[in-house]
This record gives C-alpha cells, structure tokens and sequence, in this order.
C-alpha cells in the first residue's frame, strides 16, 4: 500500500507477549508515534509493556482512541486463537481493529462477522499494492539512502527514521520511505516487503522510492540481513531496487548469533559493507558507504561511547548510535550528505 488513512488515536494490542522482540510495533509506535498512542492493552500472562497507561478498549474509546493496532509481530505473523476475545471487545467498545501481521484480520470469521455487525473496519497494513512491475534497473533521478543490516531487528528503520529527521533539521527535503508494518503506522504509507511476491519485490522497491527532485532525498527502511539464513531476499531486492547512493550499515555491538538462528554468527560489519556495495553496484555504480549505524541500548554510556570510537577507527567510518545522538552521530550525518 502507498497513502493510507489509519483511524487514529490508538490503543497498542501486545497480546500475551513475554518477548519484548516480538513488540517492537508497539515500542516503534511509542517511540516516533507518541501523539497517536492513548495507551497499551494486553491479555493475562502478558509481560511485557511499553510504559504507557494501561485502558481497556472502553476506557481508550472514552480517552479518545479509535483503533487497536496489534503491536506484535509473533514468529510465522499469526494471530492465536486466545487474542480472539479480546479483539472482539475492542469491536464492540467502538475501535476499529489495525493489523500488520501476515495473518489478515479478515480471514478469521469472528473477527469478519462482528465487524460486518457493528460497521467496524478491519485494517491490514500488511497488503502490498496491485499491479506492482518487475524492476526495471533504470536510473532514477533524486537522492536516497538505504539502512542495511548484520541481523534482523538492530536498528534499521530507527536509523532511518532518525536520518530523517536529522536531514530536515539541516533544511534538506527527505522522505522516510517504510517497507515493514510498524513504518507504515508511523509514517501513513508504504510497502510491506515481506509481503511482495518474490520477482516483484525490486520492482517494489523501485516505485516506493520513484523520480524525485535532484536534491530530495528519500530514507528507505531496510529490511532482514544480506547474509540471513531466511530474509536475505528481501535486503537484496532493497538493495537493486532502491538503487542506493548511499548506505548506513545497522550492528548490535555484542550480539554473536543471528536472532532465531542461534546456529548462525552474525557476519561483521566490514563483511556487510564489502558484500553490500558489491551487489548494490549492479544498479547503482556510485553507491558508497556513509557510516555505521550501532544498537547500543545494552551498554551504559561510558562503554558505549568507548565502542563505537574504538570501531570508528577501526573502519575508517563515522560510527554512531542515532538514539544517543551527539557529534559521533552528526559526523554520520554530515557523512551522509557528503
């Protein structure tokens, strides 16, 4: 999907998650989103929480909400059976229900029947546009920036988003381009990859970041890792499609096994980068590397600070967590622009 119309203010769904990974739609929406949260809802034996009041689908309503978004990505994207009831609350507490998970909201019965009953929309953001061409590897004109990743789930649609924001603090015309469905609650629009038949998603890729001015810029949000055991697919047809000029690789300093494939290690960032500039060069023979983006959200200040100098020099490469700011991230930024 491009421009979509969300029914807004909303009440985060966590179910009854105890992985604070599975979340992170709802620490997404929290995070970047604030104005349109009213607070969090979730079923017995939920453990995890995003920090907001917690309202029942009636207390959100009479607080102004008018969605449930579920803010969880569960592994296989399903929707348990034991949510089920609480869905339907939300229903007939007067939200409309908002799901980014590969199970569609309207293919299960009860859910589909009690919203034909009560005029309730049933929104899955999670629906790729009709019609979508196979990539043309044609040039396009404009600017953009794409956040590849070593790992899943470390940064990449934070980074950009920050970038983005960073980019409109020095007065340059940027546009956060989301392709997972936690980017397209925070930005209004976009196109769930995953979702995308696999010889279109390049194609995808090149009509969510089209003809631009020679001086706009569009962020794009990178999805999965070149070196994934599953998601590689998806990162590649970012990387041809987008047709990057610039690229910003995401790490978690200390992460050793890929999430979910604890079998695997987790590839280096200068492996990433090689490999990235490699494969993007096909389309885009000018692509360079502007930085290293770092998840440092398990170090203290000191050791995080420490890290990412010690990497800086490493590589030859600004290195910065965007969510600590500071000169570090700056000179990623300025790196970006160069």
């Amino acid at each position: 999907m491009y421009d979509v119309s969300l029914p807004h203010p909303y009440l985060l769904f966590l179910g009854d998650t105890t992985e604070p990974g599975y979340a992170k739609t709802a620490f997404g929406l929290r995070d970047w989103a604030p104005q349109r949260c009213t607070g969090e809802f979730s079923c017995p034996g939920a453990t995890v929480t995003t920090g907001l009041p917690f309202l029942t689908p009636a207390q959100a309503h009479a607080a102004g909400a008018r969605a449930l978004v579920i803010g969880v990505a569960n592994a296989g994207g399903f929707i348990p059976p034991a949510w089920v009831a609480a869905l339907v609350d939300a229903m007939h507490a007067g939200l409309d229900l908002i799901g980014g998970m590969h199970m569609r909201l309207r293919d299960i019965p009860e859910l589909r029947d009690v919203a034909a009953q009560l005029g309730r929309r049933l929104i899955d953001v999670r629906e790729p546009p009709a019609r979508i061409p196979i990539a043309t590897g044609r040039p396009r004109t404009g600017r953009r920036l794409l956040t590849l990743g070593t790992d899943c789930a470390l940064g990449k649609k934070y980074t950009a988003l920050a970038l983005t924001n960073a980019f409109h603090k020095r007065s340059h015309d940027a546009t956060f381009r989301a392709t997972g469905q936690t980017g397209i609650l925070i930005a209004g629009g976009g196109i769930p990859m995953d979702a995308v038949v696999a010889d279109f998603a390049a194609g995808a890729a090149e009509i969510l970041s089209p003809d631009a001015a020679p001086s706009h810029w569009d962020i794009i949000e990178g999805q999965g890792s070149l070196m994934h055991p599953a998601y590689a697919g998806v990162s590649l047809a970012l990387l041809h499609g987008s047709q990057p000029d610039v690229i910003v690789v995401c790490h978690e300093p200390g992460r050793e096994r890929v999430l979910g494939h604890p079998e695997f290690k987790v590839p280096g960032v200068r492996e990433i980068i090689e490999l990235s500039l490699r494969l993007g060069s096909r389309t885009n023979p000018r692509i360079r590397c502007a930085g290293v983006s770092f998840n440092t959200a398990k170090l203290d200040a000191a050791e995080a600070a420490r890290v990412i100098a010690a990497e800086s020099e490493r590589i030859g490469l600004p290195v910065a967590d965007p969510m600590r700011g500071g000169e570090a991230f700056d000179r990623l930024v300025d790196a970006c622009l160069a």
